[in-house]
């Protein structure tokens, strides 16, 4: 058995493991990627010196192991190296001494060559493709980095040094896993026979301390105005979807998004491996847990936020919906945990929304199409799309409402666009600026009791000449504007036209005559409001409803035909006139009717 793994199995017994793990890149060690190519003729020599040591340090493990603290361990490693290089008369330089004790020091206490790219702050991303190709992330861009294992069986041990502590496992039979460092850090191994070119590890650093919004305003991520647009949207309980490509930082920002949850509600997480650092003080986090050797004892993402429905959340956090989960995250922002936050990986708004789609079919229900976009409409309030740009840095390119369903198609409004501006010295140049529109969901944090700051972060006031935006159904009614405050619509107000002994009237719609205002209800208080307007038009007109001889009706949902064929049956009681049903114009499903009508009466 090697130094390496006598010293691993011996810190797994004491339970060492993860806390040799250093996380404070303020004492870390000069950076290994700051070194420059070495000589193969030195190199070989090093490689040897490398060698004895292991082979001394074997010969020293119990000593290595008393060592109270990794100062001790450092300075048994230095002796042991000054006396191999004394005793064979090797030439070695004061800073190839120096790396090599830093060399042997990570393999023992630490992650081996790993360990200096993880106290590197300026690193976001390593990637080891096998022992002798490593990679790293710095300011957007990727480069190769002078660091190597010894052979394949070096990097599946710096591997299982990493899992050993999550209780996780990778060999032949599961060769792929997905884990955690101790500061949060996300890792993913894959190993052969899936990987051709030896044992891959990817790990996804974070930040020691959790980036805050100023950090990312300072970086260019997004503004001040639209931190405050999204503050806003958090305390009024809207529920919000994170997307972007791989390695866009949506992570990064749902963290930042979750800071604005007020500190006295308890709120869930759920992970396949736990990433998010969370401020607050009543927080439980969740882990997915995978599979073991024999096959069971899997508790995948869905289980737990199932579980987490009995937990008596006010909010839910899914750290990423890939899969059927989504479903059930779908689930429940609908029923009583609004202000939930959740990412997904899609290229555009639309394509996350269709991602939606794809994931909830795989639940295995046997949903219609339809039912699954009226579910997503009304679910998800707001996505945020982040996107890494061709500098490299990451930034929100757009925040958009989604506000309702039309034709089978959910409808989308951009709120915020990034406005790329030009392309100078490396950078691109642009912000992120309103576009104009106002979404329907404002009367929210009136509702809310939630004071806007003057301007509004740049939202144009409601315009009086354009028809208002139906509320979502579960902001409930007091989560619109009073009637007082609701524009006057254009459309439904129907016209009487008198021909050939005849008078046609159409498009009459639920709206108060005396206001020319949406009156809002179910189909059959909007039917009764429809007829009303629509006798009221043709005694204007000089007939009246019996003398109606056909009739048109449009209605929002087919399936609400009986409840208005039941309110349209007690004003003709005798005789109900021949008619026929439409599709109903998008001008009056925007405005929020269930139902309109037109008729042909006899003058």
């Amino acid at each position: 058995m090697s130094l390496l793994q006598r010293v691993e199995k011996a810190q797994q017994g004491a339970g060492t493991t993860s806390d040799a793990v250093p996380n404070d890149a303020a004492s870390a060690p000069p950076s290994a990627t700051a070194r420059p190519p070495r000589d193969p003729g030195r190199e070989a020599l090093l490689s040897d010196i490398r060698g004895r040591v292991q082979t001394e340090a074997i010969r020293a493990f119990e000593a290595l192991l008393d060592a109270n603290n990794p100062g001790d361990v450092r300075s048994l490693i230095a002796s042991l190296i000054d006396d191999i290089i004394t005793r064979e008369k090797f030439s070695v330089t004061r800073p190839e001494r120096q790396g090599l004790v830093e060399d042997i020091v990570h393999e023992v206490t630490g992650l081996g060559p790993l360990e200096p790219l993880l106290l590197d702050p300026t690193i976001t991303e390593v990637m080891v493709n096998g022992p002798h190709n490593t990679f790293i992330e710095r300011d957007g861009k990727i480069e190769r980095v002078h660091i190597d294992f010894v052979n394949d069986e070096h990097v599946k041990r710096i591997i299982d040094r990493i899992i050993a502590p999550l209780g996780r496992r990778i060999d032949e039979t599961s060769p792929r896993v997905d884990a955690r460092l101790p500061d949060g850090s996300r890792v993913n191994a894959i190993i052969p026979p899936l990987s051709l070119v030896g044992p891959v590890i990817t790990i996804r650093k974070f930040a020691a301390t959790p980036y805050r919004v100023k950090d990312l305003i300072n970086f260019g991520t997004a503004s001040v105005e639209m931190f405050d647009f999204l503050r806003h949207c958090v305390w009024a309980r809207l529920n919000i979807f994170v997307s972007g490509g791989t390695g866009s930082g949506k992570t990064t920002f749902l963290n930042v998004l979750s800071s604005f949850i007020p500190e006295d509600e308890r709120i869930v997480t759920v992970e396949d491996a736990a990433e998010l650092q969370l401020r607050q003080e009543h927080v439980v986090t969740l882990e997915a847990r995978p599979a073991n050797a024999e096959g069971s004892g899997e508790v995948a993402i869905r289980d737990l936020l199932r579980n987490a429905l009995h937990m008596r959340p006010d909010r839910i956090i899914v750290g990423e919906c890939r899969a059927a989960e989504a479903l059930d995250m779908i689930q429940a922002m609908m029923t009583g945990q609004d202000g939930s936050l959740s990412t997904g990986h899609a290229n555009t708004t639309q394509d996350m929304l269709r991602r939606l789609e794809t994931m909830i079919l795989m639940s295995g229900y046997e949903l219609p199409l339809h039912a699954i976009r009226e579910q997503i409409a009304s679910a998800i309030d707001v996505i945020v799309h982040t996107a890494r740009l061709k500098d490299g840095s990451r930034k929100i390119v757009s925040i958009t409402e989604v506000y309702g369903i039309e034709d089978d198609e959910i409808l989308t409004q951009d709120i915020f666009t990034f406005d790329q501006t030009g392309y100078e010295n490396g950078k691109v140049l642009g912000e992120l600026k309103p576009t104009g529109i106002r979404p329907s969901f404002m009367g929210v944090f009136q509702t809310a009791g939630i004071e806007l700051p003057p301007g509004e972060f740049g939202i144009p006031p409601e315009d009086p000449s354009k028809p208002a935006l139906p509320g979502k159904a579960r902001w409930g009614i007091g989560a619109l504007a009073r009637d007082s405050e609701l524009p006057s619509l254009r459309v439904g107000h129907g016209k009487a036209v008198k021909a050939g002994g005849m008078v046609y009237v159409s498009s009459v719609g639920p709206l108060d005559p005396a206001t020319s205002r949406f009156v809002g209800g179910d189909v059959k208080e909007q039917t009764r409001q429809c007829l009303e307007n629509l006798k009221a038009k043709l005694e204007g007109a000089g007939s009246s409803l019996d003398k109606v001889v056909w009739a048109n009706w449009s209605l929002r949902e087919p399936s609400e035909f009986d409840a208005f064929n039941e309110e349209w049956v007690r004003w003709f009681p005798d005789e109900a006139p021949v008619g026929q049903g439409t599709l109903m114009p998008a001008s009056h499903k925007r405005a929020g009717f269930r139902v309109s009508m037109g008729v042909i009466a006899e003058a």
